[in-house]
């Protein structure tokens, strides 16, 4: 005999067509929804996947969200995201960030060579670019008005942590392709598993709790003997999970009936 579960209301597409949630869509004007729909949306014990469009408006309001109100404020911001890791104090690459008037300091803060990267909308490994020179630097220094540069860390793999409710959901390495820095798969990167010290998933852990990002994919690098948080992706890419049968959103629905979503992590005090 099949359970009948409660319905839960999704905004975002994330879970559309999963039994058990009516996903109403984004209308950036609230008033265009229906009236069922706005009642729907006053009256729901949580509210999946609400989009940033009303992420903030919702926890202000009171209401349980998932995902994460911060998890959707870090999305695609690595100035915020490097600024909230020093905060927290987590193992974090040495970065700065330079406006126009400041671009001059660069090469005195940093040797060659050094990581630049395109502070926002800056996926799959698009806007991340390996400064060896004088004129890598300046044809980068061309394409934003503000410098994110970062100290390289020679490594030949790094580490993606899928976590969902601050749960380690499945750990892979990417590796490098000969000819290129970057481990993503988009850069032509390959998929291994196995052999992911349990070390680095309880720093990935650790990291998404007191961030408070509850579904996100960290990257790790191993380098200089220690373990460093490279960067948080809330649109992490989904093929590592499909090789090994995983559907993130059975996960999320378990949880979710489990009453187990949106529930706020503790805050650790700063020392």
């Amino acid at each position: 005999m099949r359970t009948e579960y409660r319905r839960y209301i999704a905004i975002g597409s994330r879970l559309k067509g999963i039994d058990g949630v009516s996903t109403i869509g984004l209308k950036p004007n609230f008033q265009d929804y229906s009236t069922e729909e706005r009642r729907l949306i006053r009256e729901a014990s949580i509210i999946l996947y609400p989009t940033q469009n009303y992420a903030e408006f919702f926890t202000t309001m009171g209401k349980r969200i998932f995902p994460s109100l911060e998890t959707h404020l870090y999305a695609d911001e690595k100035i915020k995201q490097s600024t909230l890791f020093t905060l927290l104090d987590l193992p974090h690459p040495r970065t700065r960030f330079y406006y126009h008037r400041h671009h001059g300091a660069i090469t005195k803060d940093f040797e060659y060579p050094f990581i630049a990267k395109i502070p926002r909308r800056s996926a799959r490994g698009r806007g991340v670019f390996l400064i060896t020179d004088p004129a890598a630097l300046e044809t980068y220094l061309a394409r934003t008005s503000v410098a994110y540069i970062q100290e390289y860390l020679p490594h030949a793999r790094d580490l993606r942590v899928v976590l969902i409710n601050y749960e380690p959901l499945l750990a892979y390495w990417r590796v490098k392709a000969s000819e290129n820095f970057r481990a993503n798969l988009a850069q032509g990167g390959r998929i291994v598993f196995g052999g992911v010290p349990e070390e680095a998933v309880q720093i990935a852990r650790d990291a998404a709790l007191k961030c408070r990002f509850d579904d996100v994919g960290l990257d790790l690098i191993h380098a200089g003997g220690k373990w460093h948080v490279i960067e948080a992706n809330m649109k992490y890419g989904r093929k590592a999970l499909e090789l090994k049968g995983i559907d993130p959103r059975e996960t999320i629905l378990r949880k979710l009936h489990r009453d187990e979503l949106g529930r706020r992590a503790g805050f650790p005090c700063m020392p």
